[in-house]
Formats: structure tokens, sequence, C-alpha cells
């Protein structure tokens, strides 16, 4: 089969690899119908810290089951199916505890399985790990159930991961994809006022469409000031840093109202936490989201119509045509490529 591989920085081809195949009696094998194209795969692109590193890409993916081990008895060949962007065994504690992305067992695809921007990927354990979506792969609502995978689901999670049952004011740092999501996520959960600091008008308007109801494009002090004097000098409820810089963190805690939240979602990268947090009563939260305990949920929201994320996908390319989505992500250029191999 076809599979994406990076081999440095910049150098994305697709290659002829060996077709997934059933390992134990626990694997499914899925034929991919859409992938994602993620910030943490762009880090990897653009070789930046994270933890990807190739030479296999991609985490996101919506695909129709092939084959299934003997062992296999929640999907069968022929389903359409959504994965989380980590697979679990969905019967250890942590799992059963609603914490699948700590499954000891577990991993995330293209670090411990295969990637996901191939045209198959072998499942372990599919009962624990995959979701089963009733509709055909020719349905519309594709692009809206791949943002479950792993986007949809980490907004999700920063806003219900703050321990504030309703937070009246969240500011949501970065305009990427998880961002968006966050803002969508805030407005669905009933936050009347959400600041969304970002600086990309595309990306705004999508942010517009989520619901946000205030902009701020300057970053530092200056862009921190703006939120301050629009929350009377209080500062918000939850912030969520989905970018994970040590300056996106430093401008969190400085937006945070005393008492709040900061809900830190973008994989945070060299950061230093500062003693100012202890100071204030600030909560540190979020981290990575558990996304197959939120999958039924949303996908039932999708189905019913109440829940489409697909606007941050701005950009489809096919598997072979995969370097130009990265290098339109990496250009600014889109928000999210989706691709279909």
């Amino acid at each position: 089969m076809r599979a994406a591989m990076l081999h440095a920085p910049g150098r994305v081809s697709v290659e002829q690899v060996r077709d997934p195949r059933i390992e134990q009696p626990t694997d499914a094998v899925v034929r991919v119908v859409a992938a994602g194209i993620c910030g943490t795969d762009l880090r990897c692109y653009l070789g930046k810290p994270g933890p990807l590193q190739g030479p296999r890409c991609g985490h996101e993916f919506v695909g129709v089951v092939a084959h299934v081990g003997a062992a296999v008895r929640t999907v069968r060949p022929g389903q359409l199916v959504v994965a989380p962007f980590m697979f679990c065994d969905g019967e250890c504690v942590r799992c059963t505890h609603g914490l699948q992305s700590s499954c000891p067992q577990g991993g995330m695809w293209s670090i411990a399985a295969g990637g996901a921007q191939a045209e198959g990927v072998r499942v372990p354990f599919a009962d624990g790990t995959l979701v089963q979506v009733p509709f055909d792969e020719n349905d519309e609502r594709i692009p809206a159930v791949l943002t479950l995978a792993d986007v949809m689901a980490t907004g999700h999670h920063a806003i219900h991961a703050g321990g504030i049952s309703r937070p009246a004011t969240v500011a949501v740092i970065g305009d990427g994809a998880v961002g968006l999501c966050s803002v969508l996520a805030a407005r669905r959960a009933g936050v009347e006022r959400v600041f969304l600091l970002g600086r990309h008008e595309a990306r705004l308007s999508i942010g517009r469409r989520f619901g946000l109801t205030d902009v701020v494009t300057v970053r530092g002090a200056e862009g921190e000031a703006q939120v301050i004097e629009a929350t009377g000098g209080a500062g918000v409820d939850l912030v969520v840093d989905a970018v994970g810089e040590q300056d996106t963190v430093d401008t969190a805690m400085a937006i945070c109202a005393d008492g709040g939240a900061i809900s830190l979602v973008g994989g945070p990268h060299s950061v230093v936490e500062p003693m100012a947090r202890f100071l204030r009563n600030i909560t540190v939260t979020g981290g990575l989201a558990p996304a197959r305990a939120y999958l039924p949920a949303l996908l039932d929201d999708v189905i019913a119509g109440d829940l489409d994320p697909s606007p941050v996908f701005d950009r489809v390319v096919d598997l072979a045509g995969i370097d130009l989505g990265y290098q339109a992500m990496a250009n600014r250029q889109a928000t999210k490529v989706l691709v279909k191999p």
C-alpha cells in the first residue's frame, strides 16, 4: 500500500510499504477513507521538537474495516469507523475511568503503530479503540467525524477539563484547529463571552462561525492589556492555551483571573510554569485529551446535526499530493488539511 513518509524536515514523500495485517487476535485492519494533517505533524515536518519524528505520518483517520482478528467483537468488515488519535485496550483501570490517553498498552498512531496518512492502518485493540459510524464512506459528514479523532475532542477537553462548571468568560490562545474547536466547545457549553487571540483572518472567520465574541489580534503585553481592559480588569475565568510555547503560557497567566484555570492542550514545549500560579490560586489543567472517552457523545451530536466542526478543514489533497498539504499548513495558507487516499 501507499503511505506518507517523512525522511527529513520539509521532505514528505509517498511510498510503497507493507500492507497492514492482523498480528494479534484483537487487531483490525482499516482501509483509510479520510485522514488529517495535524499541527503535531507539522512540528515534525518543520523540524521542531515534539513527540513525532517520522518516518510514518498521521494520527487522525476515518475508514472502513477490512479485516478483524478472531477476538474482535464490536466491529466487523464493511463498517465505517473513526479512531481516536491514540489506541487503547479499553479494559485497564485508566480506560474504564475515562483516561484512555494514559492506557499503559496504548499508544499514538505513527509512534507506536502505523501512520494514518496511508491507504490502510493496523488497529491494535480494535474493540477498545474503534467507534462505529452509522453511515457510509461517501457521506458529507465525514470531515466533521474526522475532527473528532483529535482536534474537536481536544477542544472539548480544553473546556471541560477546566474544573469550572460554567465559566462566564473564556479566552483561547491560538487560532489553529484546536483553538477554533475550543471556541466551538466553549459556546456549546454555554459560555457567554469567548475571546480568540489569533492573527490570521481566514481562521478568525472560522472562529466567528463557531461563535467567538471578541478578537484580539496583537500579541504580548498589548494583547494582554486588551483582554484585561475588556473584562473590567478581572481577567477571564478559563484560558485555553492551544499553542504550548513559553510566550503563550505567559499570556495565559497574565489574562487569567485569580482563582481561574488555564487549560494547556497545545502540547507544552520547554515551558516553565511560574510560581505566580500558586500565589494566585490558578488551576493548571488540560493535558493529553482522552479522545476515545468523548467520541461517542460527540459523534451522536454530529449525527443529530448539532455539531459541525468541519470548517476547520479548508483544504483537501489526495495522498499523492500530501506534500502540498504540509506546505500549505507551513505557509499558513490552510488551517487544517484533509487527505483522501
